[in-house]
């Protein structure tokens, strides 16, 4: 009897950044190079079933909102950025984080996504990383300057963030983190996707063999 897919959550919202998110979530719905093809599903979460516009003109209609999100069977949550983070958005998707942290689930936030973790404390006593620390800085409440690393992607346990400018980066940790690809496989993968290696495609498809 097949196990259903565990749901990866992609939190949608007006003004999504679409060039931050698109690595890891098509790569984790494609199926290809993975160790267990099938193991998870990519699943659009707003706070409302309201059709979201992303910065790019895309609709997106969530398939669920967020108050259906199932702790027992989300398997990861990943916050892109938008232009209304600058707004200071973000509040219920932080409470969201929280939560799905304090049960062992992952959060990955990239670019204005780790503002709103901020503001609600979430960044104050971990390794993590942003657009700058002084953009974090910025924000009311935080505190975790000390634990600012100057990366474009870090992973502190379940929690990963990452700079706007990386979404290679941020995916790599995202596909490391829920196990999906060997770890010489991943690194082909990085290579052809972030260095623009050509010798790293023959790899790519030597290791999926």
């Amino acid at each position: 009897m097949s196990t259903a897919p565990r749901p990866v959550l992609l939190a949608v919202y007006d003004t999504l950044a679409d060039w931050e998110y698109g690595l890891a979530t098509a790569h984790i719905n494609s199926g290809a190079h993975q160790i267990d093809p099938g193991r998870f599903t990519v699943v659009t979460v707003g706070l409302t079933d309201a059709p979201i516009r992303t910065m790019g003109g895309m609709r997106v209609v969530p398939d669920i909102t967020i108050d259906e999100v199932d702790d027992t069977t989300t398997a990861a949550l990943i916050l892109p950025g938008a232009e209304a983070f600058s707004a200071g958005y973000g509040a219920p998707w932080a409470d969201l984080a929280e939560r799905l942290l304090a049960v062992g689930i992952p959060v990955a936030a990239i670019c204005g996504a780790t503002s709103a973790l901020a503001r609600h404390g979430l960044l104050d006593h971990r390794p993590h990383t942003s657009n700058a620390v002084e953009y974090l800085g910025a924000q009311p409440g935080y505190r975790g300057e000390e634990f600012y690393v100057d990366e474009l992607a870090v992973t502190d346990g379940d929690l990963i963030t990452a700079s706007g400018i990386a979404p290679a980066h941020f995916a790599r940790a995202v596909l490391e983190r829920l196990g999906l690809y060997r770890p010489e496989t991943l690194a082909a993968w990085f290579d052809l996707y972030e260095n623009h290696d050509p010798a790293a495609y023959p790899r790519l498809m030597a290791e999926s063999a």
